[in-house]
């Protein structure tokens, strides 16, 4: 069984405390599915609805993953992109962090709900960044999430029409917690 993790978040600047009251509210509702799901696949006979289930497991848990690693980068509130050896492959890749932002600004800017992310690819030493439909469709295999954008309606409707996300994403880049970016390396 697994359980909502609970977060500190400060007061953001541009994400509303009601945003991130209901986007909580929506990622305890995956927690909450990933467990139905095991549960329910223990009892049902039928092997198109396992298959389905099986399948809905993969959003349910990528939504609750996914969301886990945005919360977190919000906490203990923004910091600057510490020295280190995140900051040294940003640089060996995009020149600067500005130029980092900048790459992955325009992934986030993809028309459509999903997430933008950010990956150490430990084969090769390198970030790879790149866009996931849903929670689930396009996650890169083998490789671990260093920074995840929620490009989700929900992350920013509230504050923010649709035509506006690219205030969003200015929001979380001004509340990012760079710390924590760089020790998932």
């Amino acid at each position: 069984m697994y359980e909502a993790k609970t977060f500190t978040i400060p007061t953001l600047e541009g994400i509303s405390e009601r945003t991130i009251t209901e986007h909580l509210g929506l990622y305890a509702g995956y927690v909450k599915h990933v467990n139905h799901i095991h549960d329910e696949m223990s009892t049902v006979t039928d092997t198109y609805a396992k298959a389905e289930m099986q399948r809905r497991l993969g959003f349910e848990f990528g939504g609750m993953r996914n969301h886990e690693y945005y919360f977190t980068q919000f906490e203990g509130g923004s910091n600057e992109c510490p020295d280190g050896a995140f900051k040294t492959l940003v640089e060996k890749h995009h020149q600067s962090v500005d130029g980092f932002v900048a790459h992955f600004r325009n992934i986030a800017m993809t028309r459509g709900v999903g997430w933008a992310m950010a990956y150490i690819d430990r084969q090769t030493n390198q970030l790879v960044c790149t866009w996931v439909d849903e929670q689930h469709l396009g996650q890169l295999a083998d490789l671990d999430i260093v920074l995840a954008l929620d490009m989700w309606e929900h992350s920013y409707m509230l504050d923010y029409a649709p035509s506006e996300k690219k205030a969003y994403v200015d929001a979380f880049f001004a509340n990012l917690n760079w710390e924590v970016v760089a020790n998932r390396i």
